[in-house]
């Protein structure tokens, strides 16, 4: 995850922080166009950032009811989001659930 933060142009990164720390702010009140859930998986949300014509996408997901964890990032280069990266995303949300979860 923070390599794909620390790979954007730097503009592109301070944006994506920005929004990284607002959605901590809003907290499950954040709505679009900030964040969407993901059709057809439960409590997988995308957090959407765009900067020029560039969009950012980080999936995440609550855990615990008070903890987003932020699972992995991309650029969107398509309209529709690559089932790869969604998978990668539910991949990683059931590693955390397995590993931490009491």
């Amino acid at each position: 995850m923070f390599e794909f933060i620390d790979s954007l142009p730097k503009k592109e990164k301070a944006k994506l922080l920005r929004d990284i720390d607002l959605l901590e702010e809003l907290g499950t009140k954040a709505r679009e166009p900030l964040v969407k859930s993901i059709k057809g998986e439960k409590n997988l949300y995308e957090l959407r950032s765009i900067f020029s014509n560039n969009a950012q996408r980080i999936f995440y997901f609550l855990f615990d009811g008070t903890q987003f964890v932020l699972l992995n990032g991309f650029t969107k280069k398509t309209q529709k989001t690559p089932p790869s990266e969604i998978q990668k995303a539910k991949d990683y949300k059931e590693d955390h659930l397995r590993r931490y979860s009491k």
